[in-house]
């Protein structure tokens, strides 16, 4: 039997749709998924609008085993997360009275004025359990199975850092690649046939390119090291059957 946990993603920012940052936590999410044994199977990209990202939210936690968000839980008034999470989960949005307590002591301790603005960063829905941030202090939170986090990399890896270790994992998949010297085209109809009669298994095609020649990348995944290495091999089989009537 194998255990499969899923986990999906709400990056959150106009930033973000206009191009004018980056994003670079999606692949580190992914990475860390894979590694633990959880599965990634969604992630939607959302700007600073409070119903869409709780409609975003909201859809995703009712298929998927865990949510996470970034971006939008800092000071500034674009910072709206923490509304939208309290409007997809149907409670109010106050200060926190340990993030506030928190954060009035980090800013007075650097002879800072603990302002409006800054207070922001205390507010989350009624419920919340805290995500602790060892980098600038203001917490992330945790509200069902929603994680919401900062959207800075380094503040989000840290955050995620704290979360993984109280997620549930599943059964990890486990990864072959066999290298294949023709296109996609030459070897679709036979990965086609392989993928039926192996279905506990995930084959995958890659494409590339180089000075003028094209090959395929060719990654069988699967939860049970025997299927695995049936489905390789009979990949590698129909590679070799190819490149023997190209001879």
């Amino acid at each position: 039997m194998t255990d499969i946990i899923t986990a999906s993603m709400v990056v959150i920012g106009d930033e973000i749709l206009s191009g004018r940052t980056k994003d670079r936590n999606i692949g580190h999410l992914a990475d860390m998924m894979t590694a633990v044994g959880i599965d990634m199977k969604e992630v939607r990209i959302v700007g600073d609008d409070e119903e869409d990202i709780a409609a975003a939210v909201n859809a995703l936690r009712a298929r998927w085993d865990y949510v996470f968000t970034t971006g939008g839980i800092g000071p500034t008034h674009d910072d709206i997360t923490a509304d939208s999470v309290s409007r997809a989960f149907g409670v109010k949005c106050e200060y926190d009275r340990r993030a506030y307590d928190m954060l009035k002591r980090h800013f007075a301790a650097r002879n800072m004025e603990f302002t409006e603005a800054r207070k922001r960063m205390a507010r989350m829905p009624v419920g919340a359990v805290h995500i602790d941030n060892p980098i600038s202090i203001a917490p992330g939170f945790t509200i069902g199975n929603v994680h919401v986090m900062a959207g800075v990399p380094a503040i989000f890896q840290a955050m995620l850092d704290n979360v993984i270790p109280t997620l549930r994992t599943g059964t990890k998949l486990l990864s072959v690649t066999v290298h294949c010297p023709f296109g996609e085209g030459t070897i679709g109809d036979g990965l086609a046939a392989i993928q039926k009669a192996h279905p506990d298994t995930i084959i995958g095609s890659y494409p590339k390119y180089r000075d003028g020649s094209f090959w395929t990348e060719l990654v069988v995944r699967a939860r049970d090291g025997a299927k695995l290495d049936a489905a390789r091999a009979a990949v590698q089989a129909m590679v070799d059957e190819i490149a023997a009537r190209a001879a």
